[in-house]
């Protein structure tokens, strides 16, 4: 059985450590670690008497490498699932590779402070030549590649459900339903009614940035940026109806750009009500999502980070989120010569979510494929030296592992398309 070192005690991995405790037979130990050793207290009291899993805990700041590779070395973990922010991606990679130990996380890296000018200017330089200006990429971890490849070590990126399940999504049809695959429509449809007038569903750092941004596509083997929430368009979901979606740049589209042959168009669309538009805008408008400093009564504070302090913990949303997600992905491509569409899909109910584990919907979507992704490299099913996304690897362990730890899939042969 395998130890996993677990960073990070916020809402996914909340979700991530439960799944855990049910998949004793993988994960004999974990350690959950982060900067506040009382979340991580409170967490093991719940479950370690629910499961067989022998639960610890540690104080860890995740931006300190030198911090993290003691704890590695002092734990020694058979890999460290990283669900802190994406701002600390980096510092956790390079503590893996000084300890040689594998490692996974959810989402790419993206800088804190936007205004550094090292980074904006490595950040300008890519705008000119990738063509889309969103502040995340996978750059700065795809660097570490040879590095990993030397340490005998593998990094598993973005083992979440967008990025992650998508990406599995889009590996599994075409192992098993395409010849070639021309166009991947990811659609992330959030049905659900939190009661507030202005929530995010996740980190609200990172949710309104995301947001907020440049939209773009990949077509014709290059990128096409729109204006913030320019393209929408009106779905209708299965178990959820028709909502209103719009095309966001997301980070799947870099990586399965490059790993899905041939793919000649990715689009990305996330569905918002004009509520959350309306308050979204009017906060930028007024320079709340700003992430550089202002002075404020004689000390700097960072307006989204203060934002963040005003809005409801995305973790405390379980008990009054009401509604069903509907995460998936539209193939159409070629089998056999003949032109073939097919709708790969989970529902998930955010209640049902809460009765199980004391989430909402999305952090539980991202909590599950979090622990699957980590059980697979843990357990070395998943294992080969380097950096990768999570479409390299087999997909049908983690098809099946869907199914049976609450996200069950559904394949639709006839669906309605995005135009």
């Amino acid at each position: 059985m395998a130890r996993l070192l677990i960073i990070g005690c916020g809402g996914v991995a909340g979700v991530a450590i439960a799944k855990c405790c049910q998949n004793s037979e993988t994960f004999g130990e974990i350690e959950i670690a982060s900067r506040t050793l009382s979340k991580c207290d409170a967490v093991k009291e719940k479950l370690q008497p629910t499961t067989k899993t022998k639960i610890t805990t540690a104080r860890v700041d995740a931006d300190n490498v030198e911090e993290l590779t003691a704890l590695i070395k002092k734990y020694k973990p058979d890999a460290v699932l990283n669900l802190a922010l994406p701002y600390q991606d980096l510092a956790i990679m390079e503590a893996c590779l000084r300890c040689k130990v594998d490692y996974i996380d959810t989402a790419n890296y993206e800088p804190e402070n936007t205004d550094d000018p090292t980074w904006r200017a490595a950040y300008e330089k890519r705008c000119a030549e990738r063509g889309f200006t969103a502040y995340f990429d996978y750059s700065y971890q795809w660097e570490y590649k040879k590095r990993f490849e030397r340490a005998g070590i593998t990094a598993l990126l973005g083992s979440g459900f967008d990025p992650g399940v998508t990406g599995v999504f889009s590996a599994y049809a075409l192992k098993h339903y395409f010849d070639e695959i021309e166009t991947i429509d990811i659609l992330d449809c959030n049905g659900g009614d939190h009661g507030y007038p202005f929530a995010t569903n996740f980190n609200p750092e990172i949710n309104l940035r995301e947001v907020s941004a440049n939209g773009s596509y990949w077509e014709n083997g290059h990128w096409v940026e729109t204006k913030p929430m320019e393209i929408k368009r009106v779905y209708d979901f299965p178990q959820v109806g028709k909502k209103d979606m719009y095309l966001l740049h997301h980070e799947e589209i870099e990586s399965l750009a490059k790993n899905i042959p041939g793919v000649k168009r990715i689009r990305f669309f996330m569905t918002f009500g004009q509520s959350y538009l309306t308050h979204m805008k009017c906060l930028e408008n007024v320079g709340m999502l700003s992430t550089s400093p202002v002075m404020f009564e004689g000390r700097e504070i960072v307006p989204i980070q203060f934002l963040k302090t005003l809005l409801p913990d995305p973790a405390s949303l379980g008990p009054r989120t009401v509604g069903k997600t509907n995460i998936g992905c539209i193939f159409k491509g070629k089998k056999d010569g003949k032109r073939k569409t097919i709708y790969i899909y989970n529902v998930c109910d955010h209640q049902e979510c809460y009765k199980e584990v004391g989430s909402q919907a999305i952090a539980y979507t991202t909590g599950v494929p979090a622990m699957i992704g980590a059980a697979l490299v843990a357990s070395k099913r998943w294992k080969k030296a380097g950096v990768w996304n999570i479409e390299e690897f087999d997909p049908d362990p983690f098809m099946d592992m869907l199914n049976k730890f609450g996200l069950p899939w559904i394949v639709d042969e006839d669906p309605e398309t995005v135009e």
